[in-house]
């Protein structure tokens, strides 16, 4: 079975809206996503305690329908009974069944993170198994190794990390980052995280890894100091963050931050001042990880 997708890109108060307009019109899912996410012009969200995560600014609403629909005129009855305006022209794809396993397999292959480090998927051999090897099912959790912010935090990881010490992972998404610290000799990692998405495959791979992680919902209050802190999320939050970060990192201990554009170091860096002296440790892509020392 083939199956069309359309995505539409319009103001972040009016998404939840249309998407529940294209169920209501076929569409069999729907999807929210950031319009702008990896532009200067990301709008990043993260959840609070105790608060609704809101939409971003600008919001891509996509939905699958069967292929078999009259596309064309679901949408229009969408946006017709729903009175949402458009931000930019629709796009339209067609998707052929496949066997989806395999294709997202096929996307992910060994990835070699530093001079010992490697990270490789459930279903590959390890290229080389006297290395650091993290084997990785990703699930529907961020943190494959093949994002250069990713990279970027293992790179730093390895080159930090001399054993016996806590690691935090502060946004673990697939808990890539914790396990690689504990498999690097870290004496113990706790994977913070706001998706419960996050956080089971934060458990799974831990398991398939035979390293035991600490994992914790970040809307509760977090236990004990790190001695090493990391986070891989976006600039604004990690901008809001700063002070959360920082009161859970032993004073002395090492702080590295990414998901962060190069335009967007300064800002980070400004906001963690008070805290901490960061500086731009390393560049890939655009993209900057930002590292040092809380202070004493």
């Amino acid at each position: 079975m083939a199956w069309q997708r359309v995505g539409l890109v319009v103001a972040g108060d009016h998404a939840e809206a249309l998407a529940d307009a294209l169920e209501a019109h076929g569409a069999v899912a729907t999807e929210i996503n950031d319009a702008d996410a990896g532009t200067p012009e990301e709008d990043a969200v993260f959840g609070e305690p105790g608060a609704d995560s809101p939409l971003w600014r600008r919001c891509r609403v996509s939905a699958l329908f069967p292929a078999d629909a009259a596309l064309d005129a679901a949408v229009a009855e969408s946006l017709a009974t729903s009175g949402i305006p458009t931000l930019d022209a629709a796009s339209i794809d067609r998707l052929e069944d496949a066997d989806w396993v395999a294709l997202t397999q096929r996307q992910f292959t060994p990835i070699r993170a530093g001079a010992r480090l490697w990270i490789v998927p459930t279903w590959h051999e390890t290229p080389d198994p006297g290395a650091v090897n993290v084997v990785l099912d990703p699930g529907a959790a961020f943190g494959t190794g093949s994002h250069p912010t990713t990279r970027l935090c293992l790179g730093w990881l390895e080159r930090v990390v001399r054993g016996g010490e806590t690691v935090l992972d502060y946004g673990c998404g697939s808990g890539i980052l914790a396990i690689a610290a504990m498999k690097l000799g870290a004496a113990g990692a706790l994977a913070v995280d706001v998706d419960p998405l996050a956080l089971e495959a934060a458990r799974y791979n831990a398991q398939r890894n035979a390293v035991v992680l600490a994992v914790h919902d970040a809307r509760d209050p977090l236990p004990g100091l790190a001695r090493i802190t990391v986070a891989n999320i976006l600039a604004n939050p990690l901008r809001m963050l700063a002070p959360v970060i920082a009161a859970h990192t032993v004073p002395g201990g090492h702080i590295a931050l990414s998901g962060i554009l190069e335009e967007q170091a300064e800002g980070v860096i400004d906001a963690y001042a008070p805290f901490a002296h960061l500086e731009v440790a390393e560049r890939e892509a655009g993209w900057v990880l930002v590292a040092g020392k809380r202070h004493g």
